[in-house]
């Protein structure tokens, strides 16, 4: 099987053809598939009829699979591949001032995820299952790109300082009262180096998510400023590829370089991703990414 790649931008991303996905094993395509991540960063592999259980074993091959309900699990319950959707169990779609809605706004922030977690994501593997007429794209915008080409001055506020990060703190932006749910105030705030070296090619990337709200050495007034305009340098169009989703279509992107949002589309549709984010372990760099006590 002979492996193809054109880029998605200039600066990052590669779109991989010549792979079917349900094909890959730890030995089979998928150290050639590690070593395209470690490079560019995110990989999109168009028109792929990936199983649930092909989705499960890829993101294991990348790392442990991140579980952020194994506490509200009953006994026997098995972990299901969770989804980024307006479809509600009885099939209908969430109003647009539902929680359920307001949950899938915040999405619509710039973040990375699980940086609230005790230890954050490496990955997240994304697949299309349901698309609407229009709209619900996902954006990507690279952080290491960014990160390289921002000016020194730039840098030198945010380079050598620890960030703290807080689930509720992205979702209050959105509805106060989505913030005081449980499922988002069940961890402890987590701090984190503003800058996350790749240990396999020691390029650096600023590592920055909505959920962040205080910097190291400024208060949160001023945190929430410089916050915001690393964010907007970050997430400037030379930076950032925009997916407009065909059902099967597959998004692998590396949660330490890459910062995402979702965009509006008409509520009244169905929209389901099917998302599942593996766990970043030592050999990914996490010892780079700590705060010394």
């Amino acid at each position: 099987m002979s492996i193809q790649t054109k880029p998605l931008t200039p600066h990052f991303g590669a779109d991989v053809q010549g792979i079917d996905l349900n094909t890959v094993t730890a030995n089979h395509l998928f150290p050639q598939i590690r070593a395209l991540f470690e490079e560019h960063s995110a990989l999109l592999f168009r028109a792929q009829d990936m199983t649930d259980e092909t989705h499960l074993r890829l993101a294991g091959l990348f790392g442990p699979i991140e579980d952020r309900e194994a506490d509200e699990r009953k006994p026997g319950e098995g972990f299901k591949i969770p989804k980024v959707s307006n479809v509600q169990e009885d099939g209908t779609t969430s109003g647009e001032m539902d929680l359920k809605t307001l949950n899938l706004k915040t999405n619509f922030l710039w973040h990375s995820d699980s940086t609230f977690l005790p230890t954050p994501a490496l990955i997240n593997i994304i697949t299309a299952r349901v698309v609407p007429s229009s709209g619900g794209a996902t954006e990507l915008a690279s952080t290491r790109a960014a990160w390289a080409m921002m000016p020194e001055e730039m840098k030198a506020r945010i380079r050598g300082r620890g960030i703290w990060h807080r689930y509720s703190h992205s979702r209050r932006k959105i509805s106060p009262e989505l913030a005081e749910l449980p499922m988002f105030n069940k961890w402890p705030d987590t701090h984190w180096n503003a800058v996350w070296e790749n240990p396999i090619n020691g390029r650096e990337a600023l590592y920055i998510a909505s959920h962040a709200f205080k910097v190291d050495g400024y208060d949160e007034a001023e945190s929430e400023a410089l916050l915001a305009e690393l964010t907007e340098f970050c997430t400037q169009p030379a930076f950032v590829y925009a997916h407009n989703w065909q059902v099967g279509d597959v998004l692998i992107w590396d949660q330490r370089a890459v910062m995402h949002r979702g965009t509006p589309w008409p509520y009244e549709e169905p929209r389901t991703l099917s998302s599942i984010c593996a766990t970043v372990t030592e050999d990914d760099g996490l010892d780079r990414i700590r705060v010394p006590a």
